[in-house]
């Protein structure tokens, strides 16, 4: 149970020239990867998601834990190591398309590659509801 060791991404963002490298390294790591957008789940992807998302020239959206994001999508809950958490949300988008009776997302659509960016993946929990 737990994370044997874990690095926290406090100690390169305080670091610009180091911080820049890590967006660097994922850079040349997803640029010929054929993506269509990138998410950041709440809330440390987000500080990775998205300069990775505007050097790659990608749309770019969050994953949010269920109710603090308005007009959102929620998947189901799902387990992590300590207990369940309620799902991920991501954006409906806008506008939405008058044709879609299911009023499905215009940020994310099917057949989609999208690239999950988070800053650790201990049990995979987090992962699996973004997907």
């Amino acid at each position: 149970k737990g994370i044997p060791r874990f690095y926290d991404i406090n100690g390169f963002l305080t670091r610009p020239d180091i911080f820049q490298l890590v967006i660097d390294v994922f850079v040349k790591r997803y640029e010929n990867a054929n993506i269509d957008s990138i998410a950041g789940f709440d809330a440390r992807g987000f500080v990775i998601g998205a300069p990775l998302a505007l050097a790659l020239k990608k749309p770019f959206f969050m994953l949010r834990k269920p109710g603090k994001q308005p007009n959102a999508i929620t998947s189901g809950s799902y387990s992590v190591e300590y207990g369940t958490r309620g799902g991920m949300s991501i954006p409906r988008g806008h506008p939405l398309n008058k044709e879609d009776p299911d009023k499905l997302s215009t940020v994310v659509k099917s057949g989609d590659r999208v690239l999950l960016v988070d800053d650790l993946c201990a049990t995979g929990g987090a992962l699996a509801a973004g997907v």
